[in-house]
């Protein structure tokens, strides 16, 4: 029985029926690089397969089963009719989720079409420089249709290393965390012992994507609800009113931080203080008077009203001289409100003066698109949409940051389900040029309907009811007892890893000549609004780079200072 082993770019998304893909056998890589690639199989008819592995580095390297995802909305924007950064413009099957092989006892079923596992490697930072084999076994046992033995399959990856080492992550990346969701999703009681079991791994699989800023549920965020309604309260900060004073307790909080470290957390968002899109009213906020929870801010409470002003001026130092307690205050940014606009831009000054000058040296920050706020001085870090990006650009912003959501879906980059891969790995590239410090995304485990009306399964109603594009609202994927990444997920890992390989690169010939060496790779002058449209092209422009960077470290190349 014939069976085909071939390897593949990890930035492809590879459908069942694919033909054609990128195929890679080797990469060069640095101390410190995650390395990764996929395993495409298929059989003449169905077969098992026992996984081994075989490899110096067989402690750094992890197998998945790459999962199909239903895209019941590819998106939602017409103007995507005309994009060619879509793989799929009507509903169908695309893989994202990511399996570890170990939750299938190390078998795979291998099918007719298509079947592909996803390889990482991370190279350990005390390795020796050189090329280090990757073997990938495939032991195919015998099956209903047939009692022979078949011949074994392996699949060899060449990780070549070079003798340099990346540097630490340096960009802030934050996909907003929703402990609510967990809790729903799992069906578990809020901050119950089983809950915090599933916290834990869902920052685990946070930070092994690059996430290093997480969302902390002070209080519910006032995020993606519907106005006059309530999502599961997910506060982490006991308050108790006495009087005219209020009385909080940390125990939660504190815990929350201490997963967080233990993780590799290293940034944190403070929930925003007051409601979406325009700062009107206060957040939903439980209080305890009498022995009696309630919520005794939240919607019917103006962001102005006197009884909000006095209890932020309480609340905000409270949770500001935790944070310092924690050792984490410096680290720590304050959101006012999300996505304010011009009409709004008064109540939005309003709201950040009330508290802003308790912050001592954390930050604020918000996603927004007019500059006219930092020109008010409204806020520290602007958080741009990407198709405004270059409004902001001439302004040298100090702590430039940007996003995008479910919007824009054409042109643009994004990490939406049914988009070419490449249109989420070129966000590092484009970062690294123009100095971006953040970048900030609404959807880690969003598993509610728009406007969090109700939980919904992400498996069965990808995309909320057709409100969202398929992907924009999650990036990770629930398991049974465990939480599963996904394909967008690593891509945007690489992106990362592609802002810290041109920062090694810019040692060797300074950050213009790394622009220039970009720019050239691309024929253009790269922006957020036009950049390759090519998988193939960020692959080979990052191992161009450790070419150069091998010729300078052997001593091949001269330093342009030499």
């Amino acid at each position: 029985m014939e069976i085909k082993v071939k390897q593949a770019s990890p930035i492809d998304k590879i459908l069942k029926d694919s033909l054609v893909y990128k195929e890679v056998n080797s990469k060069k890589a640095v101390r410190g690089e995650r390395i990764e690639y996929q395993i495409v199989l298929s059989a003449e008819r169905v077969c098992y397969a026992n996984i081994s592995i075989d490899s110096p580095l067989k402690d750094y390297v992890k197998v998945y089963s790459v999962k199909d995802i239903f895209v019941e909305t590819p998106f939602t924007d017409p103007r995507a009719e005309k994009d060619n950064g879509y793989i799929t413009k009507t509903p169908a099957a695309i893989p994202d989720v990511l399996r570890p092989i170990e939750e299938q006892g190390n078998c795979i079923t291998i099918q007719k079409k298509n079947t592909v596992l996803f390889v990482k490697v991370d190279v350990p930072y005390g390795i020796k420089a050189g090329p280090y084999k990757v073997s990938v076994n495939f032991d195919i046992c015998p099956t209903y249709l047939s009692n022979e033995m078949q011949e074994a399959r392996t699949a060899v990856f060449v990780v070549d290393v070079i003798d340099e080492a990346l540097d630490e992550q340096k960009i802030i990346y934050t996909r907003w965390f929703y402990a609510d969701c967990i809790a729903n999703y799992h069906r578990t009681k809020m901050y119950s012992k089983e809950h915090w079991h599933f916290i834990e791994k869902y920052i685990k699989a946070a930070v092994d994507m690059g996430i290093n800023m997480i969302l902390v549920p002070v209080h519910t965020p006032p995020l993606d609800t519907e106005v006059g309604t309530y999502r599961p309260s997910s506060q982490l900060v006991d308050i108790e009113k006495k009087g005219d004073k209020y009385i909080f307790g940390f125990e939660k909080l504190d815990k929350f931080v201490e997963i967080c470290r233990k993780c590799g957390v290293q940034y944190y968002e403070i929930a925003h203080m007051f409601s979406q899109w325009g700062a009107k009213f206060a957040a939903n906020i439980e209080v305890s008077v009498n022995g009696k929870k309630e919520y005794m801010f939240g919607w019917g409470v103006s962001a102005t009203d006197e009884r909000y002003i006095d209890f932020l001026k309480q609340y905000v130092p409270a949770i500001q001289d935790r944070m310092k307690a924690l050792g984490v205050a410096d680290t720590t940014y304050y959101h006012v409100s999300d996505e304010p606009n011009l009409n709004n831009i008064d109540s939005y000054k309003t709201a950040h003066d009330i508290f802003a000058k308790n912050l001592g040296t954390s930050k604020t920050f918000d996603a927004l698109s007019h500059i006219e706020f930092c020109e008010e001085g409204l806020v520290d870090c602007p958080v741009t949409a990407v198709e405004k990006i270059h409004d902001f650009l001439p302004k040298k912003i100090e702590n430039q940051w940007v996003y995008y959501c479910c919007w824009p879906q054409a042109g643009y980059i994004n990490s939406l389900t049914a988009q070419y891969g490449y249109r989420t790995r070129a966000l590092g590239i484009l970062i690294y040029k123009y100095d971006i410090k953040g970048f900030l995304h609404w959807g880690f485990n969003f598993f509610n309907s728009a406007l969090s009306k109700y939980t919904l399964d992400p498996y069965l109603n990808s995309s909320p009811d057709g409100v969202y594009p398929t992907g924009d609202g999650n990036i990770v994927y629930p398991g049974v007892d465990s939480v599963y990444g996904s394909i967008r997920g690593e891509i945007m890992y690489q992106a990362l890893e592609d802002i810290r390989v041109c920062r090694m690169f810019e040692k060797y010939i300074g950050r213009e000549g790394v622009i220039k060496f970009i720019d050239e790779a691309a024929n253009k002058d790269i922006r957020f609004d036009d950049y390759p449209e090519s998988n193939d092209f960020f692959e080979k422009l990052i191992q161009d780079m450790l070419i150069e960077i091998e010729n300078y470290v052997r001593g091949w190349k001269k330093l342009p200072q030499e």
